[in-house]
């Protein structure tokens, strides 16, 4: 983050979980401290969760609004925007996909100006 303020203002911070290709997740350690890291470093998180369907037998997905949410304050204040697939669960292609995302925490008015866009 350092180098990145040598020259811009990093504002968010993405998060792949579980990662593509490999199915891979985060551990709940990881994603904790991910959060601590954004918490610190006053960054909004956009979780990219499309594939948690699709992850290695045994392993369980957490996401990062559940993992935020039982941190508790001031962890469970922070903005987060977490992005979800119906079409990556179901046929693992890409192309043509539905897909949603959920706001948590996020200001009345940056909601505003994305609704009214």
């Amino acid at each position: 983050i350092q180098a990145a303020r040598s020259h811009s203002s990093p504002r968010a911070i993405v998060v792949i979980n579980p990662g593509n290709p490999t199915g891979n997740v985060l551990t709940r350690k990881n994603m904790e401290s991910i959060i601590k890291f954004a918490y610190e470093e006053r960054l909004f998180i956009l979780a990219d969760e499309v594939y948690q369907d699709n992850i290695y037998e045994g392993s369980e997905f957490l996401s990062f609004k559940k993992v935020m949410t039982e941190m508790g304050s001031p962890y469970n204040t922070m903005e987060l925007v977490s992005f979800f697939s119906c079409s990556k669960g179901f046929a693992c292609e890409c192309g043509l996909r539905g897909g949603y995302f959920e706001m948590f925490n996020v200001d009345k008015d940056v909601k505003e100006i994305l609704i009214s866009s």
